[in-house]
């Protein structure tokens, strides 16, 4: 399975000459932590996160609604593509500490945006099916196993 299958269906993205309030209001819209932030062509230029709410903005008594985008995004951004298979996504995201990792195509223009949620409800999918089959093939063992 892909990773861009386990994204939600509609990627959360704002272009990166708009505000922080601007961010901040898709994340509550969208009810989620990060948007990718793009250029006009829609690659990936950044990545804003509830974190980057927390450290960058929440006490410094900045005006969201002045504050451009581009100086609170988090920048590189470590991406995942479509080839990118869901433990990968997961390893990387566990030990960087991320809780997003955007998916983008082979031109870097993004396609979703990939949360821990997403994976570990992958994963807790899979386990129920395995433990489903292995409660199944002890069941059918019949007298003499």
């Amino acid at each position: 399975m892909s990773v861009l299958e386990l994204c939600d269906p509609d990627v959360a993205a704002i272009k990166v000459e708009a505000t922080a309030a601007d961010a901040i209001r898709l994340m509550l819209d969208r009810h989620v932590g990060a948007v990718g932030v793009v250029y006009a062509e829609g690659l990936v230029a950044g990545i804003f996160t509830e974190r980057d709410v927390l450290r960058k903005l929440a006490l410094t008594g900045r005006n969201p609604e002045l504050t451009p985008l581009r100086e609170l995004m988090t920048t590189p951004v470590e991406l995942a593509t479509t080839s990118t298979r869901p433990g990968e996504a997961l390893a990387i995201m566990l030990e960087r500490h991320f809780r997003h990792l955007p998916v983008v195509d082979n031109s870097g223009k993004l396609l979703g945006m990939l949360s821990i949620r997403n994976l570990l409800e992958h994963r807790i999918d899979d386990l129920c099916q395995e433990l489903e089959s292995l409660e199944q093939y002890v069941a059918n063992d019949g007298p003499g196993g």
